[in-house]
């Protein structure tokens, strides 16, 4: 799962600008982090892509007051709302971005170029029709946080279990990870201005969990479980347990546009 998704932060910084929390060249700053450029394709009123600063001027025009995130997976349309052309190219991409108050949604495409060792990364944002719909399978950030902690709960139980012959990694990563849901910044970094604390919180045990699971899935074939039945096993109690912390995301991102009640 990725821990700092771009539709995350488009959207955290994208809903700051519009709610005239930070400037325009701030959001985009941020919104583009360590990438080179991006565009946007598609934005009704525009025959040819255009630079974020200006495409979150026309969303603004065109009535959007918020940005959602959707991070779906296949049989799991979480965020989205249709039609099956977006949500299809949303479930390939695995995130998007869905607008509240114009039935527009954004969803990335990302491209390199350069030479090994200079390689730079370009993000074509297709702007695309969606249904104006309550998005998929979002939980509210209480509902997020509570299914979070015990999914995590629940799931440092079997890995410590699985974790056989001494190897001991994947179970210490799933315990420091479940010890630290009440602390840490990382989420801040990730998180505009006008984010409760609580989204905050969220969204930072979810990107913990998230790096669990990768540890977890990355330690199946050297790791603990020697046997094709117990790397199973842990497949089995990671896929509830990325499952969740997929939804607590996407609760923190569209918390602010939530609270606001826009769309």
């Amino acid at each position: 799962m990725l821990s700092e998704p771009r539709s995350g932060r488009l959207a955290a910084w994208g809903n700051a600008l519009l709610a005239g929390l930070v400037p325009p060249d701030d959001a985009v700053l941020a919104i583009v982090g360590e990438d080179a450029v991006h565009r946007v394709e598609g934005l009704p009123g525009e025959s040819a892509p255009v630079g974020l600063t200006l495409a979150l001027g026309r969303l603004r025009a065109l009535g959007v007051g918020g940005l959602r995130v959707a991070l779906p997976a296949p049989g799991h349309p979480l965020g989205l709302s249709g039609p099956p052309e977006f949500n299809a190219r949303a479930l390939e991409a695995e995130e998007a971005v869905v607008c509240s108050g114009a039935a527009v949604g954004l969803v990335p495409e990302v491209y390199e170029a350069g030479p090994a060792g200079d390689v730079h990364v370009e993000v074509v944002w297709h702007c695309l029709p969606v249904r104006e719909a309550p998005p998929a399978d979002v939980p509210s950030l209480g509902e997020a946080e509570r299914e979070l902690a015990e999914a995590l709960r629940e799931a440092t139980e079997v890995l410590t279990r699985l974790d056989v012959a001494g190897s001991g990694p994947v179970a210490e990563a799933a315990i420091d990870a479940y010890r630290a849901r009440a602390s840490g910044s990382r989420g801040r970094e990730v998180l505009a201005p006008g984010y409760p604390p609580r989204a905050v919180r969220v969204l930072e045990l979810a990107q913990r969990v998230g790096a669990l699971v990768s540890l977890a899935v990355a330690a199946g074939e050297h790791g603990g479980a020697v046997s094709a039945s117990e790397i199973s096993a842990r497949a089995g109690a990671l896929r509830p347990v990325e499952r969740t912390a997929r939804r607590a995301q996407v609760a923190a991102y569209n918390s602010v546009v939530e609270e606001r009640g826009v769309g």
